[in-house]
This record gives structure tokens, sequence and C-alpha cells, in this order.
């Protein structure tokens, strides 16, 4: 175990042990661990294994700020990938393994790619696909061993909405200078909104002691005034993850994704430690300074018995003082600069008087492994004197290393908002040298990096802030930087002959990658991001992207500060696909009978935002016989199914008929009072969008329907149409207000005619007519249409008298052996019909006369809508027809919907529709295919694991070609 005993301010519950597994291996933590903090403090180094090379690796930067530290992690059934180990509270139960490994972190089978590496240069990707032979091999191969974590498809929808907040100020940043902002603004009146993306509030300011009680006991005062101000309001782990107009933040919380408009914008953030560039940087226990503060005093975690600090500033002499606190075995302090800084001599006299031995012009050479794959030496030499013999190579035995030579601004919101920035040398970052208005920075992105020059900092940025969406006139002073000595060292990069010095941990991109990728051509900033990808990982270049850019002016020879930085875009923090998508807006709709459908035992489908009866299930029936029993119960004896989700609109005026010719290819004008016509819609190009039924009320009222999807679009468009047009329509959507119910099948008639007088004789009702009369005691408009090619009634009604009506026709229906049927059964009986469905068996491109339905089409009318297209288009070859094929009687294996039509290699269409008939007793189904295919007497279809089935073409419709059956006469 690597915890220490209790530490004051430590963010962990002894008293409420955790038990989780990594890898199969039982551990234990305390509630306020991260999974990393409780992995270390169970001795484990090795997290998992690098993206390219699966090399092993471990904690890097504790901060979510690199690849390192993404797990999986299993819990009450569902697997979720890629958890940010650095920042996620460990929970009891849970099951954690490496990602990106096969066989295990410690038994990787992948490992041995790592060798390979002189073979998988940079820009091997790109370099891959270019033999159109070798492309799809290659990508296959890619595609099996890239990738992260593993997407659970069983696991449950996980729901994560949208909210919405406001404030005067928003401070984006926890640590010192971002509470000194928030208390500043407040004190000015300004209400303030706090997003920080720890835990707890504090930063450095907690963590980065060096032994110094009075660092803690400010930080402690500032978060106390903080919880003391009314007016701030902080929200603890939520990370800001884009900057929009007009002060328009991202912010992301565990539950949620909640969109901020402020009036001002204080960036707080502070700046990534940026890791050391040397052979073998990336073994486990090789860690940053700022990390193993964070695990010492946040959970009390050390996890290394004997260690040495790689520096360039005071930070690292600060986490020297730290370790040594607390009973580390410091072997050395190594710095690479040739002696320490004003800011660092005095920790540095302090380590001296301990015994502590120092290094200064330290050259590192290599880490070395030891068995396992975890650190185990470091050698390094001092810098050579002009004439003196080449200094020797010193070699320290150690498991840890912590590096603390640099640091790089968490800049990127600013460069959202359209910052302007420039690189001062003095401090080798850079620094804003000019803000949008509105938009404030502070702390060590305004290169500020003692703990008192941070506070006041903050404080002159919070007061802005407060001030200047007021008078918009307030610009905060200069900062106050570090004038006498860097935080940063200008080139802490050291080449190896044997390469393997790694620049980015996230894409395993070594330092002859990227010259190489200069030598190809790719020599700019944005170029060179793009080619090698650094920078393209889940830490999105925060520990790779400042070191890449010195490199990059080496081989220039050109300053650092000519180059410019590539661009930051939103989200540059990992978000989950779950936050981005939120929550569905579109409420599930339910007809009025869907309490009697669930009685019934229907199993729901979504049907566009309807919920409908896919199929009733039957004791002892699987889903294909119960759906084959609904189907023989219409053709045999009698049916019943809810179609209340159709749209259902009135026209009514003067022009009406005028209004339905226009928007649909039949004549109505002529159409009889108490008759129905199918009615086809057209799009400007001719394409198919829409169809329905049209009833005659009176001379001048129409009732029609629309299909369940289209049902609110439609009308909105029919709004539109009738205002353009001028004409004097009114519009009545009944879509919500009425129910429907299609009673269908040879027995039809008597089961209706027990609740109604109406005359349902052949001579008064007969096939496509409408009636309006009395069912069940509730008004009805009962329309005789044959969708599913047997004698039927289709039925609407006000929806309070639905479940009445139901009940009734169920009841009376008993005797005659009656059985409700669901989208399923419905959707084979039309298609044994021939019939098509709107957007199932045509596409976005399907006109209407590639449907071989020339009857639905008056051309000689003044004008619908696509008529003009239709006209251009008759006289060319037809695109694609729509055709039926059979397959044999017991074929053993049967095409699905979207599966390809082949004409020899070639792609000739793909099927629509298709199905096991019960009536048939075979595979039928619709295709929509070239014409030359179609004027064939077969159809070749590719199938399942690419196997090609034959099909005969048939002639439409399969059943009752006379159409007889929904004529039949009582």
């Amino acid at each position: 175990m690597s915890r220490l005993p209790p530490i004051a301010g430590e963010r962990i519950d002894r008293t409420r042990p955790v038990d989780f597994s990594f890898e199969g291996r039982r551990c234990v933590g305390f509630a306020g661990d991260t999974i990393s903090s409780a992995l270390a403090a169970n001795g484990i180094s090795v997290f998992g294994r690098s993206f390219k090379y699966h090399r092993p690796r471990g904690l890097l930067s504790a901060a979510n700020q690199d690849v390192n530290a993404l797990v999986q992690v299993r819990a009450g059934g569902r697997s979720v990938p890629n958890v940010r180990a650095d920042v996620v509270a460990v929970q009891s139960g849970w099951e954690i393994e490496a990602v990106n490994t096969r066989g295990g972190v410690g038994a990787d089978r992948l490992a041995f790619i790592n060798y390979l590496s002189p073979l998988l240069p940079v820009g091997f990707y790109y370099k891959a696909f270019h033999s159109k032979w070798l492309a799809p091999r290659w990508e296959r191969m890619f595609r099996h061993l890239s990738g992260l974590g593993r997407v659970d498809l069983s696991a449950s929808r996980r729901i994560t909405p949208k909210r919405y907040d406001f404030c005067d100020v928003l401070v984006i940043g926890g640590g010192p200078s971002g509470l000194a902002a928030a208390v500043a603004a407040a004190e000015q009146g300004a209400s303030v909104l706090l997003a920080d993306d720890t835990a707890a509030l504090g930063g450095s300011g907690l963590y980065a002691r060096s032994g110094d009680a009075e660092r803690v006991h400010l930080s402690q005062a500032l978060i106390e005034r903080v919880r003391a101000q009314s007016r701030i309001r902080v929200l603890n782990q939520t990370y800001a993850a884009g900057y929009y107009a007009d002060h328009w933040v991202a912010l992301v919380a565990a539950e949620c994704l909640i969109k901020v408009r402020a009036r001002s914008v204080v960036v707080a953030q502070g700046a990534w430690e940026q890791p050391a560039v040397f052979r073998h940087n990336d073994l486990p226990g090789i860690m940053l300074a700022s990390a193993a503060q964070r695990l010492l005093y946040g959970q009390a975690v050390l996890t290394t018995r004997r260690l040495a600090v790689l520096t360039a500033n005071s930070q690292g002499y600060a986490a020297a003082l730290d370790a040594l606190a607390h009973g580390a075995n410091l072997a050395a302090v190594l710095d690479l600069r040739d002696g320490p800084g004003p800011r660092s001599r005095p920790a540095a006299d302090e380590l001296a008087r301990r015994g502590v031995p120092l290094h200064y012009g330290v050259v590192p050479v290599e880490a070395i492994a030891r068995s396992g794959g975890c650190l185990g030496a470091f050698e390094f030499r001092t810098t050579l004197t002009a004439g003196a013999p080449a200094p020797p190579t010193q070699r320290l035995e150690i498991d840890g290393l912590w590096m603390s030579v640099g640091f790089a601004p968490a800049n990127a919101l600013l460069h959202q908002a359209g910052a302007r920035m420039q690189y001062q040398q003095n401090l080798e970052q850079f620094v804003p040298a000019e803000l949008p208005a509105g938009i404030f920075a502070c702390g060590k992105i305004n290169g500020v990096y003692g703990l008192r020059e941070r506070i006041a900092d903050g404080t002159d940025a919070g007061t802005c802030a407060a001030v200047s969406f007021r008078s918009g006139s307030a610009r905060p002073r200069a900062p106050a930087g570090l004038q006498d000595e860097s935080p940063t060292h200008p080139y802490p990069i050291f080449p190896h002959p044997a390469g393997k010095e790694f620049v980015d941990f996230d894409e395993d991109l070594q330092i002859k990658d990227l010259i190489n990728a200069c030598q190809e051509g790719f020599d700019s900033s944005e170029l060179l991001k793009r080619f090698s990808t650094i920078g393209m990982g889940p830490s999105q270049g925060k520990h790779s992207h400042m070191n890449a850019l010195r490199i990059l002016a080496r081989v220039r020879r050109e300053p650092l500060e000519q180059l410019g930085t590539t661009t930051a875009r939103p989200m540059f923090y990992p978000v989950p696909l779950s936050h981005l998508a939120g929550r569905g807006f579109t409420p599930e709709r339910r007809t009025p009978l869907d309490a009697e459908h669930a009685a019934l035992g229907a199993v729901f489908m979504p049907a566009g935002n309807w919920r409908r009866p896919e199929y009733y299930a039957a004791a002892g029936k699987s889903r294909v016989e119960a759906i084959a029993a609904e189907v023989e119960a219409v053709r045999t004896r009698v049916g019943i199914i809810d179609v209340g989700t159709l749209g259902k609109i009135e026209v009514h005026g003067p022009d009406a008929a005028e209004f339905l010719d226009r928007i649909y290819t039949a004549r109505y004008a002529n159409l009889k009072v108490g008759m129905t016509r199918y009615a086809l819609m057209l799009d400007e190009a001719g394409v198919i969008i829409d169809d329905g039924v049209i009833g005659r009320l009176a001379p001048e009222s129409f009732y029609f329907t629309t299909t369940t999807g289209n049902s609110a679009t439609l009308f909105r468009e029919f709004g539109r149409l009738a205002a353009w047009w001028g004409l004097s329509v009114g519009l009545v959507n009944l879509t919500g207000h009425y129910a429907a119910i299609n009673l269908a099948g040879p027995a039809s008639r008597e089961v209706l005619r027990a609740h109604t007088r109406l005359d349902l004789s052949e001579s008064a009702f007969p096939y496509l007519a409408l009636r309006e009369a009395q069912v069940a005691g509730a008004p009805c408009r009962i329309m005789r249409v044959g969708f599913v090619g047997e004698l039927g009634y289709e039925i609407h009604l006000p929806a309070e008298h639905a479940t009445t009506l139901w009940d009734a026709l169920l009841e009376t229906g008993a005797r005659e052996g009656i059985r409700p049927f669901g989208v399923e059964a419905q959707r084979m009986l039309r298609l044994e019909k021939g019939h098509l469905i709107v957007g199932q068996d045509t596409d976005g491109l399907t006109n209407a006369l590639e449907i071989d339905a020339p009857w639905a089409l008056k051309m000689d009318k003044p004008f619908f809508i696509g008529q003009r297209s239709l006209r251009i288009l008759d006289p060319q070859p037809r695109r694609q027809r729509l055709v039926g094929f059979t397959l044999p009687a017991g074929a053993p294996r049967a095409p699905r919907e979207c599966h390809l039509v082949l004409d020899g290699a070639d792609i000739a269409g793909r099927v629509t529709s298709v199905g096991y008939s019960p009536t048939l007793r075979r595979c039928i189904g619709l295709a929509l295919v070239k014409p030359k295919v179609a004027a064939g007497s077969a159809l070749r279809i590719r199938i399942d694991g690419g196997a090609l089935v034959d099909a005969a073409i048939a002639k439409l419709p399969f059943y009752d070609a006379a159409g007889a059956r929904q004529r039949e006469v009582a």
C-alpha cells in the first residue's frame, strides 16, 4: 500500500472504505478517492497501454490532462468506456479494466507492436491508404487494432438534460486567482457563477505547499470567503468545454450540459505542467510534480519508495520539499539549469542543508525500466564544459521521477473568444496581449505564478469584470508577472539516438516523428498537427502542444513567437456524447387506446413520435407465430387495429377543392360528396413525400388523412401554401382530437352492423364510400377503404369515445373470432396487396413515375405540385422502378430490407419491403431496381454474409389481383 498516515486537508474519508477491482484484482480505497488515487494507493503502477505501441503507462498528470488514465468501468450491469480515472470518484462494486489491451494490462498480446515502431513512421496511416490494393487490408487491420474503450450496446440509455443559467460574472477556475476574482466581483454587487473542474476549490494553493503553512492558510481563507458570499454560486466538477459568441459558455457537469450566458467572463484556468522529453519518459513511475502533490495532499498517497526530482523552476524545488516532509527517500534534485534561480534558491539551500544531492546543468539520457515495465533507474549527465573532458553518465536507482520543467497556459477559451496572444520570452509562454470586451484573464494564464501575485491579479480581474458590464470601460492593470525567474525551461527536449522520447503520450509521437514530418513539408503548426496527429488525442495537446512548437521552431530556425499556435476549437475537453445529444425533447405520443393495447399484451414499437403495438403477445407463441395468427385472422375472420396515429385534417371553404387539386396528384373537384379517393403528394421535384385518403363531406368540406410521421409538418405546409396562393380555405388539424379504428376481414360488416343503424349494404355503402353515423353511441366518420386488401371500415371518431367503441367491437366480434392486430401484421397484409409505404418503399429521390401508378397522376389538371417536373422527367429513361418479387416456397434463406440487388457485379437496386407471407406460404417483397433488371424475370439479391439468393419478379398485387375481397357483397 502507498497510503500515508492522515494529512491535514486530505479529501478522503477513512471511515468509509470502498471495495472495487482492477483487472480482476481486489482493491480497497476510501470515499473521496479518485480511481487513479485508489489504484496508486493499492500499489498499482500500470494503468493501461499506449494507443499506438501498447507500451505500459501509469500516472502522469492526475488531473485529466493525459490519456494514460482512461479506464473501462462495469457497474450495475452497465459498462462505460473511457472513464477519466484522474477525476472520477471510485465507487464500491466497480469492476475496472484498462482500455486498449488484448489480454489485460499485464499481458497485452499487442505489446509486440512496440518493437515494430521503425516500421510505423509518422504519417503511416495516410500513406497506407495510397495503395488501392492494400487500402482495404490496412483498413481492416486499423479497425481491429484501434480504439480505446469498448461501447456496451446493451447499456441502458443515459438521460443527460441540458440546463440554462445566467449570471453577471462567470469565473472559470477555482484556484487562488479564480477564488479572488469571484470574491472581488461579488463584493462589487455582481451575481457570480464559479465553475471548477475539480471536486474541491483551492487548486494549487492547497497542493503546492513546499512546507509553507501560510500558503495553505491564504487559500483556505479565500475558500471561506467564497462560501460566505451569498452572491457566489459554485459548480464543482464542472468544466468549461467551449466559448461561443456573446459570452455564451458551455459548462459540462456529470449529469448535464449547462449553457451559461454571462455579462462578463473571467478565465482563471491556470496552466498545465509540461513533461520533459527524453528517452523512455513515459515509463510508469515518471509523473509530473504537480500530479504527485495532488495525490499527496488530496488523498495521502505517495507512489514511490525512492525518487528524484527533475526540474527547471521553483515549483520543482517546492515539490522536493513536500516529498521530504512526508518521509520520501529523495535521491537527488536534477536541475536542467546551470544553477537555481532567485525564487528557487531558498528551497535549494534547505535541501542542501538536509543532505539532498543537487545536480545542475543536467542533461537527461534515458529512463531504464525494471521488471514489469516500470521505472527502475535514471541516467543523466551534466553539461559539457568547454575544454573539459566529457562528463560521465550518472545513474540513479529510483522507482519515481517527478518532473517540473515548465508550464503551458490553459488559454483555449481565450483563443475561442478571439483573444490575441503574444509570446513573452522571460516567461517562455504565450500571454494575452489583447482581450475582447467583457473577457478577463488572471493567474498563471497571465504569466503570474507567485501565490500572492495570483491573488492580487484575480482581485483586479474580478473587480474589472463586475464594473465592465455596467460601464464598459474597465481595463485591468498589467499583470505583475515573474521577472526574476522563468517558470518554464526554454527547451526541455533531449533527443536520443535510439528514440522513444515521447512528445505526445496520446499518439506515441517521438521527436523524430515531428522532425520527419517537417522534412516532408508539413512544417507549419497547423500542418504538423494534422499530418503527425499531435494534439489530436483525448488530451487535445495539453501536455504536448508547446513542446511540439519548440521542436518545430528549432527545425525551422525561427523564434517560437513567429510560429503562432494551432486553433483551439470547442470542445477542448472530453465531452460525453450523451451530453452533446442531451435529452430528447420530442414527447412520445400515445393514442387514446394505449391502455387497452397494454391490457391485451401489446408489444410496442415507435412509429414516428407515436407508440404503437407492433404485435400482441400470445401465450406459447413466438413473435413470428403471433404476427402470422393476426394476419390469418384478418384474412379469414375479422381483425381490429388502432390507426389513430394517422394525420387527420379538415379543409373547408369555397376553394377547398381547388386547394386539394393543387396539393395532390389526383382530381378532387369532381369527387362526389360521400366518397373517398387515394391521395398522393409530391414535392416540386416530383418526389413522393406523402399519401393518404381524401373524403368529401360536403360541397365545400373535405376530410383527409396523412401518414403518421408527417401530420404536423404537412399541416404547417398546408397553411403556408394556402396563404401563399391566396385561397379561401380554412384548415383544422384533428390528429390529436380524433381516434381511428380499422375493422377489417370477411366478418367485419357483421361486427359493425351490431352497433349502428347505418345501412351497410353494398348498394348503400359501396367500396371507397364515406358515411357519417352513430356507432356504439359515438358520432363517427366511416370510410370503406381496403389498405389491407379485405372488406374493411376505417372508423374516425372523437377521442373520448374511442375506448367505448373499441371494447364494444371486441365484445361483439368475439363470436366471429376477432383478433387485434399490430403494425407488423398490417405491413404484411398491405405487402400482400402490393401497397407501398412512403419513406420505406420510396426514398428521397423516388418520383411518382417510378412506382408504376399512372392512375394516381392526373397530368391533364392545370396544376399540382411536382407536375412540371414529371412532364420533364416523363420522356427520359426511368432511373428505377418498384417491382414485386417472390422466393420459392421453403427457401432456406431470405433477404432483409435494404439488401442489395445485383446486376452482375454492379449494384442495381435494393430491397424495400420483405417478409414471409402466411397467406401465400412464401417470402414476398418489393424492390427498387434499375429498369433493365425490372424488365427481366428474376432478381439476384445479396444477403447477410455475402451469399446470393435468386427471386422471381412477380406481378403486383400478390394477393387478390381483382380486388374482389375488399368489394365483397353482403
